[in-house]
């Protein structure tokens, strides 16, 4: 069995660098128009399809996150300036997110200089204390963070990831999130993640169906690769994942992501203390720089996985993952071939990316916001920005309400 720390060491590049200053050699800059956008990342979606459920005690009805949530919910910001610069910023939270920003965030921003990003974000998250924090007005604050420092990798005329730091390495290894996994043997993968559908509801049954699945899929890519899955926080109980993690140890998962629900940070603690067989991994569902800082300090995972468009966005993540490699920690972030999430990648100890668009039915919206990938490997764009091939038309054609 290979050790996965040591796996983790070999791939990990250096920690981020302190931001470049951006001359301001064209002027004062100013924000003249925020618009928030609910657009639809798949060609094919359940998105906005009412929910069935058999009975009062389907398990179904514990799983059904609604439409503020997950990719489904994805938004896109348009963030327009006096020079004609344009940001776009990927975020999350559907109509909800929208009706924050257009109510609310949009006020802080018009007539303000969007490459005091890292000010503006401090102005948006207090503004919201009362009532934010966590959900979805951090998923709408991060796809306007997001679209303010595309707006200053455009302005500067370069590369976001080079404006923290720059790459730590030209190409990042690629995992795949599918359910089948010769969709990512077909496309050169060496690294492979499934979602796990039953849990604690599904009693002794859904054990097995889980142990059945796994093993053919280890089968199928064979004992040299990478094997990790998300149980999408469906285990959600210590002693389910405890006995899960001892049933699928000759699997030689490398990790086992959210087995609990993202509070139970304690549970999380316990399971990073009592399973020596496979690494305990979460933070996909946490929320800024805060939110983090409690789920390290009470050692609640062994890699970060946060989200570039629900964490909080660039400004958040960036010192997320100043924080995870003060612990040691690798960050993985949580579908982080995304153009945006290739930011930090490049320029954190970040030793995997996950797929994004690769091997996904996915719109042409969501294939601009992807990495360039071949052969198993993820590349950085050259491009101002975020280097994505964003354009207004694209995202009105892709737009689609999230509200049921």
């Amino acid at each position: 069995m290979r050790s996965r720390r040591s796996f983790l060491t070999a791939l990990g590049g250096a920690a981020l660098a302190p931001v470049v200053a951006v001359p301001r050699t064209k002027g004062a800059l100013k924000i003249v128009s925020v618009e928030a956008v609910p657009v639809r990342l798949w060609s094919r979606s359940s998105q906005g399809r009412l929910p069935e459920f058999d009975g009062p005690y389907d398990p179904a009805r514990w799983r059904y996150s609604g439409p503020y949530s997950q990719l489904a919910s994805a938004i896109v910001v348009i963030v327009k300036t006096d020079q004609g610069i344009t940001g776009f910023g990927f975020g999350a939270g559907g109509e909800a997110a929208v009706q924050i920003i257009h109510g609310h965030l949009r006020h802080l921003l018009v007539g303000s200089d969007p490459l005091n990003a890292e000010l503006l974000w401090d102005q948006m998250y207090s503004s919201g204390l009362y009532y934010g924090r966590r959900g979805v007005f951090v998923m709408a604050l991060s796809g306007v963070d997001n679209a303010l420092w595309d707006i200053v990798g455009k302005y500067a005329e370069t590369p976001v990831y080079r404006l923290i730091g720059g790459p730590t390495q030209e190409k990042v290894p690629g995992y795949i999130t599918n359910s089948d996994p010769s969709v990512g043997l077909d496309l050169g993968f060496e690294h492979f993640k499934l979602g796990i559908r039953d849990g604690v509801l599904n009693g002794r049954a859904g054990m097995q169906r889980t142990e059945a699945i796994l093993k053919e899929a280890r089968s199928a890519i064979g004992p040299q690769r990478t094997l990790m899955i998300d149980c999408g926080c469906r285990w959600n109980d210590i002693g389910y994942s405890i006995e899960m993690a001892k049933r699928l140890e000759p699997l030689d998962l490398f990790f086992i992501e959210e087995p609990l629900s993202p509070d139970n940070i304690l549970g999380y603690q316990r399971l990073v203390e009592e399973i020596d067989s496979t690494l305990i991994v979460s933070g996909e569902h946490e929320y800024t720089q805060y939110g983090y800082q409690m789920l390290l300090h009470h050692r609640g995972t062994e890699i970060l996985q946060p989200d570039i468009s629900w964490c909080g966005g660039l400004t958040a993540l960036r010192k997320i993952a100043v924080m995870g490699a003060e612990r040691g920690l690798p960050i993985i972030p949580h579908r982080g071939s995304s153009l945006y999430g290739m930011a930090i990648v490049l320029t954190a100890n970040a030793p995997l990316a996950e797929s994004f668009g690769t091997g996904d039915q996915a719109t042409d919206l969501m294939l601009a916001m992807s990495s360039p990938y071949d052969g198993g490997h993820y590349f950085a764009k050259d491009e101002p920005g975020f280097g994505t091939e964003i354009t207004e038309k694209m995202v009105h054609e892709h737009a689609g309400s999230s509200a049921l």
